[in-house]
């Protein structure tokens, strides 16, 4: 069995300001998923250079195959350090996972990172590396080897010092308060996403706050489990003999399934037998974006090249899926963040309609819309994709 590794992450800005001073930078390669989260010091357009600075040396030197422990004495090397308070300018964690989950890390003053197993927080073994440099500050270095279903949650001090003040929370959320947090959120779904775990404890610190975030909160998680497989069919097969090749591929597909476009819909309706039922209360709700339909074993059926075109913009543009209006590109947007590896089956008979210049310019040719589907997902969402023309 081949296991995915998912790394996510959310946060949310110091109230008052348009510039996080925290940086998470994720980047993939052959050998795996390079995560860096790191906290500028202070807050605003100062602390997000400086963390920003840290997060693109670090993935950078990883990349090029430096060791992380030499990556991360370079960082304190260049980073200034604060003439008044004796620390470095930025704070981070830097993550190096393999493919097979074993991991390497290494913290510098950040919150340490919770490694939770089996509901169950699980102590790890560090190595303090001792700093060269004059510094109030700590380097430690820890190898992991997780198990699927494992997950490796890390986060900023925004996170641990939420809600100093409160009188329930005196001296803030703390370490103990954010994992109890967590294993909370396992008890009640033991497979919740990267993703939607770091939103829950970004979005709780910031209750904590009463809604008026202290301090710039981030938190990211690393999650190895299997592949949560996704098909998305659209376009109609070049050939129309071809169009039972559609079929089979959808009815021997495990995982959850997609239908783009009224034809591609219409092809597996008649092939398979399952009747389409539009979705009437859309029609006068869902604005300029086309109402999707009904069919049974499909997770989403929905219009073609409107929605994925409009899909493909919010992808390309980081849009936040909870501020969405409820129609196709929100439903396609969630089943596509909440996948690992996502197929593509694109026919390839070409639509006249599509080829009218009067008609919006975002209407492209399907093969090359979903080419540039793959490359935004692959690189900035780090899913696995495959392409298949028919």
């Amino acid at each position: 069995m081949q296991y995915f590794l998912e790394a996510d992450y959310y946060q949310h800005c110091k109230h008052g300001y348009q510039s996080c001073g925290d940086s998470y930078y994720s980047v993939k390669n052959e050998d795996g998923i390079i995560c860096i989260l790191a906290d500028g010091l202070g807050s605003g357009i100062k602390a997000s250079v400086l963390a920003t600075l840290t997060t693109t040396m670090a993935a950078g030197f990883i990349t090029a195959k430096m060791d992380i422990k030499r990556v991360a004495e370079i960082i304190l090397e260049t980073l200034p350090v604060c003439s008044y308070r004796h620390i470095g300018y930025s704070t981070f964690t830097i993550i190096d996972a393999r493919h097979d989950g074993f991991v390497r890390i290494i913290e510098h003053d950040n919150p340490p990172y919770v490694l939770i197993r089996n509901q169950q927080v699980v102590e790890v073994e560090k190595q303090e590396i001792p700093i060269k440099t004059f510094r109030k500050s700590h380097l430690y270095y820890s190898e992991i080897q997780l198990q699927p279903e494992d997950r490796l949650i890390y986060y900023s001090d925004g996170i641990t010092q939420a809600g100093i003040g409160v009188p329930h929370l005196p001296l803030g959320w703390q370490e103990k308060g954010v994992e109890e947090f967590i294993l909370s959120l396992l008890r009640q779904n033991n497979y919740m996403s990267a993703r939607e775990l770091s939103k829950r404890v970004v979005r709780k610190a910031r209750e904590y706050d009463n809604n008026l975030p202290a301090d710039d909160s981030t938190c990211a998680a690393l999650y190895l489990r299997n592949p949560r497989r996704t098909l998305l069919l659209t376009g109609p097969p070049y050939k129309k003999e071809h169009d039972s090749v559609f079929a089979d591929i959808a009815s021997q597909f495990t995982g959850r399934k997609i239908i783009c476009g009224g034809t591609t819909a219409a092809i597996i309706s008649r092939e398979m037998g399952i009747p389409i039922k539009v979705n009437l209360k859309e029609v006068r709700n869902s604005g300029d974006i086309p109402p999707t339909a009904n069919m049974e074993g499909f997770d989403l059926v929905s219009e073609g090249t409107i929605t994925l075109s409009r899909t493909l913009r919010a992808l390309e543009e980081n849009a936040s899926i909870d501020d969405m209006p409820d129609n196709a590109v929100k439903r396609l947007m969630r089943l596509l963040m909440d996948s690992d590896i996502i197929e593509f089956v694109v026919g390839t008979k070409i639509n006249e309609a599509h080829q009218d210049p009067a008609l919006p310019k975002d209407l492209e040719i399907r093969r090359n819309l979903m080419k540039q589907f793959s490359k935004v997902l692959e690189k900035q969402y780090l899913k696995t994709t495959k392409m298949l023309f028919i």
